[in-house]
């Protein structure tokens, strides 16, 4: 079993930076939770391949200071498309 956790770990940790994508976006391409994508990249892999887990960081690290950004967009996308059913409801 050790050995599957690791080399998820680091096909987690290869995928998140190849693409630099999110957690969220890595546990749905690997099937696996967001807390397990979560504790393999930030905790196992720092034991397993150091060099990687840093290169991991650096995308999280820059995920972390975008999602304050991101989730205004998505607010702000969702209040649009309230507003414009609502103004389809009325010109019916």
């Amino acid at each position: 079993m050790k050995g599957i956790v690791e080399e998820r770990a680091v096909e987690l940790g290869e995928y998140i930076v190849e693409h630099k994508t999110t957690v969220r976006a890595a546990a749905g391409k690997f099937g696996v939770s967001k807390s397990t994508v979560h504790k393999d990249v930030a905790q196992r892999l720092k034991y397993i391949d150091p060099q990687l887990y840093r290169k991991v960081k650096v995308v999280l690290d820059y995920n972390k200071a975008q999602r304050h950004i991101r989730g205004g967009i998505a607010t702000r996308m969702k209040y649009k498309k309230c507003a414009e059913s609502r103004s389809e409801g009325r010109a019916n």
